[in-house]
């Protein structure tokens, strides 16, 4: 299976810190990557050192073969390369619809499509298309997040974090749509619950204290016993 996106010996700084120091690993085609490991581990950061808005200072980060260190979070978007951020960073005063629509990089066949697909996946996103962003609950928050990642059509998405503080039947829901996903697009996904990450993921690479440290096959790291105590804390 050929790879996506490679990450080799990435080392970011974020003013006087030095976050990551050996970030190193790479995301097949049509695959779920989780990346795993302790709060403060450095997760966060390297989806954010990917997506251009803290750049590495050290490493190459390499996109469909091509080194896009240097390149604008604009440029890697338009790109092909989708971010849900763990704040969901969506815009507390537009309504749904115009979150949405902002996001969107153009109108086609394959973006209506998709619109149609989340709508259908997200009913309360349809019911309050009108309603400002900052109005929703948190889970209806990021369903609205992944929609406009979604919603355009990229290669690579890059999700932070999408079950965190949300009510167990909305975190199904959110699994649903991954899993979805999964089948359009290649994922790399950040995940504290590690029963979906578990359902979700293909591979993993677990990141601890800003190097990667361990990786392998999802299926063999839920026999590992061992390695989850040691790194996530996991009895």
């Amino acid at each position: 299976m050929s790879t996506l996106l490679e990450l080799n010996n990435v080392q970011t700084h974020i003013n006087q810190f030095h976050i990551l120091h050996d970030i190193s690993f790479e995301v097949p085609k049509g695959e779920v990557t989780v990346l795993l490991g302790r709060n403060g581990a450095g997760k966060t950061t390297t989806l954010r050192s990917i997506m251009g808005l803290n750049p590495p200072t050290e490493g190459t980060v390499s996109y469909k073969g091509q080194v896009i260190n240097k390149w604008k979070p604009h440029m890697i978007a338009r790109n092909g390369i989708g971010y849900v951020p763990e704040d969901q960073g969506i815009f507390g005063d537009l309504t749904v619809g115009e979150n949405i629509r902002v996001a969107m990089q153009k109108e086609d066949e394959t973006t209506t499509e998709h619109l149609e697909w989340v709508l259908e996946l997200f009913p309360d996103l349809k019911k309050f298309w009108k309603k400002p962003g900052g109005q929703l609950s948190g889970g209806q928050k990021q369903m609205l997040a992944i929609a406009r990642a979604y919603v355009n059509d990229n290669e690579l998405l890059l999700i932070d974090e999408p079950s965190k503080g949300l009510a167990p039947i909305i975190v199904e829901k959110v699994m649903e749509s991954i899993l979805y996903m999964k089948e359009k697009t290649t994922i790399v996904l950040v995940e504290q619950n590690f029963m979906m990450a578990s359902k979700i993921g293909d591979s993993f690479h677990i990141i601890d204290d800003g190097k990667t440290v361990h990786n392998g096959m999802m299926s063999d790291l839920k026999q590992d016993k061992n390695l989850m105590k040691k790194y996530l804390g996991i009895a």
